[in-house]
């Protein structure tokens, strides 16, 4: 599958995007946030893929899916026009979280890399484990980190 939701190749998510003036700083140097938005539009459109509808998981299952906790080493500047790709891949899934390595690259280069765990929650915050049918669209798409 592929189109404006990426595409899964290689057991990963790839995301095509561009740089714009306005996710840089007055260095012509993309600022450190964007990557985070950059990498939530990509876990975002993942999941669409995955045939999984996030305003009907909380309209039918009252969850949601929210960062617990994200790592993120910055390895290289982008720059204004630059093309480059999020590819994101799923590590681990929980009762009630899902754990995601993603890469930032130009040309292949790896820029930025984070590991970030989601927690499924209900309305009030509290953790609630993810609902079988998402679990079963999100399984085929799980690939454990090998232990080195």
């Amino acid at each position: 599958m592929s189109g404006l939701s990426g595409q899964m190749a290689e057991g990963e998510h790839r995301l095509p995007l561009r740089i714009y003036y306005e996710d840089t700083d007055a260095g012509g140097i993309v600022y450190y946030a964007r990557y985070l938005q950059f990498a939530e539009r990509a876990r975002t459109e993942m999941l669409r893929l995955a045939g999984i509808d996030q305003k009907q998981l909380t309209r039918d299952h009252g969850v949601f899916f929210a960062v617990r906790r994200c790592e993120v080493d910055y390895l290289r500047p982008a720059r204004f026009d630059d093309f480059l790709e999020v590819r994101s891949r799923l590590t681990a899934l929980g009762g009630a979280r899902l754990s995601a390595v993603q890469v930032i690259c130009r040309a292949g280069e790896e820029l930025v890399r984070l590991a970030v765990e989601i927690a499924s929650i209900r309305g009030d915050g509290r953790p609630a484990r993810i609902p079988a049918p998402v679990r079963a669209a999100l399984q085929p798409f799980v690939q454990p980190l090998e232990q080195g």
